[in-house]
C-alpha cells in the first residue's frame, strides 16, 4: 500500500460518510478519480436509487479517464438486478488503468465478480485498502446483505448508577439536550425504531426525529411489541400515522377485535405464532428483514432491552450517561429478567466515548464469541 493510496481512499472514506442515513438499502459508496497525482473527479452515493458513487466521479472527471485510477470504498457492481445500470462496464469503457477498492461487496450477487470483469477487462485491481474503516462504515448494510437481518443498536438513556427510570416510571428527562438531539440524528439515519408496549403505555412516545431533519424517507418505521395488543387507542403512535407508520407486532394470542379496531387507525397489525405469551426476537427481525428492513434501534423499555441483550440479537449498544443518581433499587434498571453470571457478561470492543453536553455517551460494538 502506497501513502497515495491510503491518502486518496480516505478521502474516498470521507465522501461515503456523506450518505449516512440516506442510502439504505444500498450501502454507503465513495469514488475519487485520480490523474498525475491530481483528483480529477470525486463523488458518493447520495441516495437509494440515484447514480452510484463511481458514475457520479467519472462524470465529474469529464473526458479525462483514459490512464486514470479510480479508488471506491466497495467493489463495484456487475449485476443488473437494481434501478441503475453496472458500473464495471462503463469503468472498463472510460478508459481508467486501475481501480483500489477497499472492500469486496458481500452481496453474493457482486462478491469478487466486478474484479474479475474489471481484470478481464484489462483493468489492473487492488483491494483492500483502508477495508476495517470500509466495513465499520457499511456495517448495516454488511449484515442485512448476508443474513436478510437487519443491523440492531440498543439505545439507552440512565444514570450514574445505571437506572433509566424513577420508581413512578418516570424517565424524563434523565438525559440532556445535547443527548436527545444526538439520539434523534440516530433516529433519523435508522429504517425503523422499536420499544415495547409498556413504553409506549408509561411514556406515550412520538418515536420521530422531530429535533433533527428526517431522513431520506422522512421518519423511520415505529415498531412496538405488544404480544396481548394493549397499546392503548390514543397513543401517540396510533394517532399520528401521518407523521411515520406505525407497526405493531403480536401473537396469535392477540384479541381479533382489537386487531381491526387498531388496523382502522392505519396501524399495520403483523401476526407472529405465540412462544410462552412470546414472540422471539428471530421471528421479529426475519419479518422486518423480510419488509426490507435494514436497521432496528431499540429504544425501550427494560424488559424488551434484557429479552434483546440475552437474545444475542444487538450489534451495537449507545448509551447517554447522565450525571445524576437514583440512590436505589426499586428505581428502574435498565434491563430487566435473569442476569447472566460473569463470565456470561456480554463484551463490548470497538469503543468510542465522548462528552455529550453534561452527559457522557458510550458506544460500543458487541463482540461476538
Amino acid at each position: 500500500m502506497s501513502i497515495d493510496d491510503s491518502r486518496y481512499m480516505k478521502r474516498a472514506i470521507a465522501l461515503a460518510r456523506k450518505g449516512l442515513g440516506k442510502t439504505s438499502p444500498n450501502p454507503m459508496v465513495g469514488a475519487v478519480i485520480v490523474k498525475g497525482g491530481a483528483i480529477i473527479g470525486e463523488g458518493y452515493h447520495r441516495t437509494a436509487g440515484s447514480a452510484h458513487a463511481e458514475v457520479v466521479a467519472m462524470q465529474a472527471a469529464g473526458g479525462q479517464l483514459a490512464g486514470a485510477t479510480l479508488y471506491t470504498t466497495l467493489e463495484p457492481c456487475c449485476h443488473l438486478d437494481k434501478k441503475t445500470p453496472p458500473c464495471v462496464a462503463s469503468i472498463i469503457q472510460s478508459g481508467i488503468r486501475r481501480i483500489v477498492a477497499a472492500m469486496t461487496d458481500p452481496n453474493p450477487k457482486v462478491s469478487g465478480r466486478g474484479f474479475r470483469k474489471l481484470m478481464a477487462g484489462g483493468v489492473q485491481v487492488t483491494k483492500g485498502i483502508a477495508q476495517d474503516e470500509a466495513k465499520a462504515l457499511n456495517a448495516i448494510y454488511i449484515k442485512y446483505i448476508t443474513t436478510r437481518k437487519p443491523y440492531v443498536i440498543l439505545k439507552a438513556a440512565m444514570t450514574l448508577d445505571g437506572k433509566m427510570a424513577a420508581k413512578d416510571g418516570v424517565s424524563r428527562w434523565i438525559s440532556g439536550d445535547d443527548s436527545r438531539r444526538d439520539a434523534h440524528r440516530l433516529r433519523a439515519r435508522v429504517d425503523a425504531v422499536m420499544v415495547g408496549v409498556g413504553t409506549v403505555k408509561v411514556d406515550d412516545p412520538l418515536l420521530t426525529a422531530r429535533l433533527v431533519r428526517p431522513g431520506r424517507l422522512g421518519y423511520p418505521i415505529r415498531v412496538i411489541l405488544d404480544p396481548h395488543l394493549k397499546t392503548p387507542i390514543d397513543a401517540k403512535v396510533v394517532t399520528t400515522g401521518s407523521d411515520a407508520p406505525t407497526w405493531i407486532f403480536t401473537t396469535t394470542d392477540s384479541p381479533i377485535h382489537r386487531r381491526r379496531v387498531l388496523e382502522r387507525k392505519n396501524v399495520r397489525i403483523i401476526v407472529l405464532p405465540s412462544k410462552k405469551g412470546r414472540m422471539t426476537f428471530d421471528a421479529i427481525l426475519s419479518e422486518l428483514g423480510d419488509n426490507g428492513i435494514t436497521s432496528v434501534l431499540i429504544e425501550g423499555g427494560g424488559t424488551t432491552f434484557g429479552v434483546a441483550l440475552r437474545a444475542g440479537i444487538v450489534d451495537r449498544v449507545i448509551l447517554y450517561l447522565a450525571p445524576k443518581l437514583l440512590c436505589g433499587d426499586d428505581a428502574y434498571g435498565m434491563a430487566t429478567g435473569a442476569s447472566v453470571l460473569l463470565p456470561h457478561a456480554l463484551q463490548l470492543h470497538h469503543l468510542t466515548v465522548k462528552r455529550m453536553g453534561v452527559d457522557i455517551r458510550v458506544e460500543g460494538e458487541v463482540a461476538r464469541s
